[in-house]
């Protein structure tokens, strides 16, 4: 007999509760804040919003549904079936944080604060869940597949985004290593998706003026960018930036202890020593938005 499905909501800490933590108290919290000319009323409005939206999804899930809670700091250690539904409530990053993690899992973003989130990746008001939920399960004409980025190390380790994934030294120094057949210096290696290229990608995209024409969320194509190559005797300037359409791939091969992490996680990372190889290119999976 087949599980029933499970409601897995996922969010992070407000500021407000981090604050707290922080701090002990609401009271030091609200004193931390006062000397920065800010107060606790701002972040009370931001907490008291993302409770209200987390009430409304608990009440709107189905009685014969499971259900359970996962915060952002805890998905690498999150173990997702594949029976659940996805809930990201928070801004547009956390369905990013999350998809890295999920093996085609529908996801639905929900966004408890539309005056201060785009919704790009979390479109939905929270009063929509209930209809959404209410139908049961989620139909392929209610999915966007958006392409992700996948590496893959030469000892077989993957790591899979949904934005992009960085290659460079840990501390964000100069890193050696080979690509393809040119040895480069630099200060790491974005390779990002279409939905990336709202990101870091663009930002690296704009700063250098590229005549490349960045993909779309759904384009089956990665754009790639050198970050601050140097040009010197034993190293080149040649290939710095370009497009990856499937089967191609980027080959990385590590000249210095480099790590490899995804969409900002940087507690999640792979670890290339020297000689190591590294494969880029189009994820075999895609993230299942519900639009």
């Amino acid at each position: 007999m087949p599980l029933p499905p499970r409601a897995v909501i996922v969010h992070r800490a407000t500021e407000l509760s981090e604050l707290i933590a922080r701090h002990g108290t609401r009271q030091q919290a609200g004193f931390f804040l006062a000397g920065r000319g800010r107060d606790l009323a701002e972040l009370d409005a931001r907490h008291q919003a993302q409770t209200d939206a987390l009430a409304t999804i608990s009440a709107a899930i189905p009685l014969d549904w499971r259900r359970t809670v996962a915060e952002r700091n805890d998905l690498d250690r999150f173990v997702f079936g594949p029976e659940d539904v996805v809930i990201a409530v928070g801004q547009d990053g956390l369905v990013a944080n999350v998809a890295k993690y999920l093996d085609s899992q529908p996801v639905i973003g929900i966004n408890p604060e539309p005056d201060r989130n785009p919704g790009i990746l979390v479109p939905h008001e929270p009063a929509a869940i209930t209809e959404l939920l209410a139908q049961r399960e989620i139909t392929e004409r209610q999915i966007t597949e958006r392409t992700m980025v996948a590496a893959t190390t030469d000892d077989g380790q993957q790591l899979i985004a949904l934005n992009e994934v960085y290659v460079g030294h840990r501390s964000h120094q100069s890193a050696r290593y080979r690509l393809g057949a040119e040895r480069q210096s630099s200060s790491g290696i974005l390779v990002g998706t279409g939905t990336g290229s709202t990101g870091w990608c663009r930002s690296a995209w704009q700063e250098r003026h590229s005549p490349l024409a960045l993909p779309g969320p759904i384009d089956p194509v990665l754009s790639w960018f050198v970050r601050e190559a140097w040009p010197s005797p034993a190293t080149g300037t040649d290939n710095t930036e370009g497009l990856l359409k499937a089967p191609d791939t980027l080959t990385i091969t590590a000249e210095s202890d480099l790590v490899v992490f995804g969409d900002g996680m940087e507690t999640d990372t792979l670890t290339l020593t020297w000689g190591q190889r590294l494969e880029i290119g189009i994820a075999p999976v895609k993230l299942h938005l519900v639009s």
